[in-house]
C-alpha cells in the first residue's frame, strides 16, 4: 500500500504539532493567568499545589470562625463592663441605704432601684449574638437564668450548662472562648450553695435589706457588692485575654494567608513575562518551519523518469 506522506512528511507534521500545542498553552496561561491549569502542565508540581490549595482552604475557614468567636468575644466583654456598672451603682444606693438617717420609705425607694438592677443583669446574662445566647455555654440555644423574686438570689436558674467551646489557632492550638451566666454572675460553691462574688445574690441581698429597712442587711450587703465587683472584674479580665489571643490569631491568620497564596502563586500562576517569551518563540518556530517546509524540492523520482 502506497503512503500518502512520506517519512519525512510526517516527522514535520508532529513537529509543527508539539510546537502549536506549546503556544496553544502559553496563550492560555497568558489570558487565564493560570501556568498549571491540568495535572500534564507540571505534573511534579500537582501535590505541592493540592496541599498549598488545602492550606488555604482550612486558613480560612479558621479566619471566618475567629471573626464570628470575636464579634460574640467583643459582646461579651461590653456586657461585662455593662454589669460592672450596674454593681457599681447599686454599691451607691447600699451606701446611700447605710446611713442611718434613712427612712423606711427612703429605702423603700432605693430598693425599687435595685430591683430594677437586677432585671439589667439578667438581661445582660441573656446577651444574644447572632441568635445564640452567648452565655449559656454549650446549650446556647436557651437563657441560663430569668428573675425570681422570691429565691435567695433574685433569679432562678434554667438549666445547668458548661462552655467548653475552644476556636483554632492557625498553628493549630485550642483556647477557650466563653464563660457560662453561672460562672459569670452566680458563683457556686462545689455543693452548689451560692458563693462568694455571686453577683445576683449581692444586689437582691440589697433589695431586700432595703425594703426590710434592715441596716444589718445593708451593710453586708455593702461587702457582698465589694466581692461581686471584683469578680466581674476576673471575668472581664478573662475576655480581654481572649480578645487578644483572638486579635493575635486573626494577624496570624493573615499573615499566613499571604505567605500561603505567595507559595501557591509561584508553583502553579503565570510568570507573563516568561509566557510572553514563550508565546513569540513558539510563533517564530512554526514560522521557521513553514518557511523551510515551502522551501524544500517538490519533486519525485517520477521526475526523473520519462
Amino acid at each position: 500500500m502506497l503512503r500518502n506522506i512520506d517519512p519525512s512528511g510526517e516527522q514535520f507534521l508532529a513537529d509543527l504539532a508539539r510546537i502549536q500545542a506549546a503556544g496553544s498553552r502559553a496563550q492560555r496561561s497568558i489570558s487565564s493567568g493560570i501556568r498549571v491549569a491540568n495535572p500534564s502542565d507540571a505534573p511534579d508540581s500537582v501535590s505541592d499545589i493540592l496541599r498549598l490549595c488545602a492550606s488555604i482552604d482550612r486558613n480560612s475557614q479558621i479566619t471566618t470562625n475567629l471573626s464570628r468567636v470575636k464579634t460574640e468575644v467583643d459582646t461579651a466583654e461590653q456586657a461585662l463592663a455593662d454589669a460592672i456598672t450596674i454593681v457599681d451603682r447599686a454599691r451607691v444606693l447600699a451606701s446611700q441605704g447605710a446611713v442611718t438617717t434613712q427612712t423606711a420609705q427612703d429605702r423603700s425607694i432605693l430598693s425599687a432601684e435595685v430591683k430594677s438592677l437586677i432585671e439589667r443583669l439578667v438581661d445582660a446574662s441573656r446577651t444574644m449574638v447572632e441568635g445564640r445566647y452567648i452565655f449559656s455555654g454549650d446549650m446556647d440555644f436557651a437563657p441560663q437564668y430569668s428573675v425570681d423574686f422570691t429565691s435567695p438570689d433574685g433569679v432562678v436558674r434554667l438549666m445547668t450548662t458548661t462552655a467548653s467551646r475552644q476556636i483554632e489557632h492557625p498553628q493549630g492550638t485550642t483556647f477557650p472562648v466563653g464563660k457560662t451566666a453561672e460562672e459569670v454572675f452566680d458563683a457556686r460553691n462545689p455543693d452548689d450553695s451560692l458563693a462568694s462574688g455571686n453577683v445576683f445574690a449581692a444586689v437582691n441581698g440589697l433589695r431586700v435589706a432595703l425594703e426590710a429597712n434592715d441596716q444589718a442587711g445593708i451593710d453586708a450587703a455593702l461587702s457582698a457588692l465589694r466581692a461581686a465587683g471584683d469578680h466581674l472584674n476576673i471575668m472581664q479580665s478573662f475576655y480581654g485575654t481572649v480578645q487578644r489571643k483572638i486579635e493575635d490569631a486573626i494577624d496570624a491568620a493573615n499573615k499566613l494567608d499571604l505567605r500561603l497564596k505567595t507559595e501557591l502563586s509561584s508553583k502553579r500562576d503565570t510568570d507573563l513575562a516568561q509566557a510572553v517569551v514563550d508565546l513569540q518563540k513558539t510563533q517564530t518556530m512554526q514560522q521557521a518551519a513553514l518557511q523551510a517546509r515551502a522551501a524544500m524540492p517538490n519533486t519525485s523520482l517520477f521526475d526523473y523518469l520519462g
